[in-house]
């Protein structure tokens, strides 16, 4: 195979962030060199000189050309799209044909907010090089693996089978990146990884030898761990009695639980460094959030804990768990006993291995990359077909 270059495109609603990379000889991760990233953003929006999809991919292939890389570039092997909702009918990253697009727009009620955009930038993609390979990799394929008793909601199965009710985990290329990067550093044959993905959506999952087997988001991204503008868990007795003595329209509940609660709605901020700011200067609503935000991920890490039976390593990723020590520090403080210790003065660093020597469990920082993991996935698709 002569072609080495991979592009990466996440479509958005109102944005399109690409990354193009030289991907040398896989599965080594070092070997993938980045030759261009970026972001077309305020797409459709009031005085956006981009009007739309088909003008992003324009902008895109435009600022690709210019550092030498042209969408039409004759070095270019395949084209890999994030898609956020996979449902159960993709299981694993998919070549791209008129039918599995078809399949991704009837799971658009899953995912009605992320699915359009994805399938918009599929499309224009395919129109500008209708030639080349492309891949869908899915958010929600890494959690397949995930057993009936953990994806299975205790409703009335008719109901929750007519409507696609079960859980479904989100962030899975962040979460598959960084559980294998994480088995890397415990040094062991079979190792199981709690992966803790935290930024303005954040997400947990429980990872034995290699397969997800627990996450905490569900049928949507509403689910699990407090998130800078979602509730995360909350009892659906709160959606009803709104409903019944709030006279609260479904829509407003929907703007109330995913864009005004988390730390937004603790506290007033979403932005975990301005929290941990105010908190340190005595503000009581910025302590409460951020207790409120370590109780969830400590009671998470304990949970998982128990779901895996022995634990090699935690994986601290995304802008708040690869920055923020304070959040590391406070949600794992109480957890001792069950061999997890953090070194302070590594923890302070936020490089690799956090943990004390002592500690049986390893604390790792992780960064994540969602692009190189989805350029990898696709690379895989396109190199088997091609063996096929």
């Amino acid at each position: 195979m002569t072609h080495k270059h991979i592009l990466v495109l996440n479509s958005g609603s109102s944005s399109v962030k690409y990354r193009l990379l030289s991907v040398g000889e896989w599965p080594a991760p070092k070997a993938a060199v980045r030759l261009a990233s970026g972001l077309v953003e305020r797409i459709g929006e009031p005085g956006s000189a981009v009007a739309d999809h088909g003008r992003a991919l324009e902008v895109v292939a435009d600022e690709l050309a210019r550092v030498g890389f042209g969408l039409d570039s004759p070095e270019l092997m395949a084209i890999g799209h994030r898609v956020v909702h996979g449902g159960t009918a993709f299981t694993e990253p998919t070549l791209i044909t008129d039918r599995v697009v078809e399949k991704i727009k009837k799971l658009v009620p899953l995912a009605p907010l992320h699915n359009p955009a994805n399938v918009e930038g599929i499309q224009v993609a395919r129109r500008l090089r209708p030639d080349l390979p492309q891949v869908a990799v899915f958010d929600t394929a890494f959690h397949c693996t995930i057993p009936e008793a953990a994806a299975t909601y205790a409703i009335d199965r008719a109901t929750a089978e007519r409507y696609g009710i079960r859980r479904y985990g989100f962030h899975g290329t962040s979460h598959a990146y960084v559980s294998r990067e994480a088995a890397r550093l415990a040094g062991r044959e079979h190792p199981n990884v709690i992966v803790l993905h935290l930024g303005n959506g954040a997400s947990a999952s429980a990872v034995a030898d290699g397969r997800c087997v627990e996450t905490s988001m569900g049928m949507t991204p509403l689910e699990g761990l407090v998130m800078g503008t979602r509730s995360g868990d909350v009892d659906p007795g709160v959606l009803i009695h709104l409903r019944r003595e709030a006279r609260m329209r479904t829509e407003e509940v929907d703007a109330l639980l995913n864009r005004r609660s988390g730390l937004l709605g603790l506290c007033g901020d979403n932005d975990m460094r301005a929290v941990e700011r105010r908190a340190a200067e005595g503000d009581p609503d910025a302590e409460l959030a951020l207790a409120v935000y370590c109780h969830r991920l400590r009671k998470y890490v304990g949970a998982y804990y128990a779901v895996l039976g022995t634990v090699d390593v935690i994986a601290f990723t995304g802008g708040i768990g690869e920055n923020s020590a304070l959040i590391r520090q406070r949600a794992l403080t109480g957890l001792e006993a069950l061999g997890i210790v953090l070194d302070p003065d590594l923890n302070a660093a936020g490089k690799g291995v956090v943990s004390a020597g002592d500690s049986r469990v390893k604390v790792a920082v992780v960064p994540t990359d969602e692009e190189l993991e989805i350029a990898r996935q696709t690379f895989e698709v396109v190199s088997g077909a091609d063996r096929g």
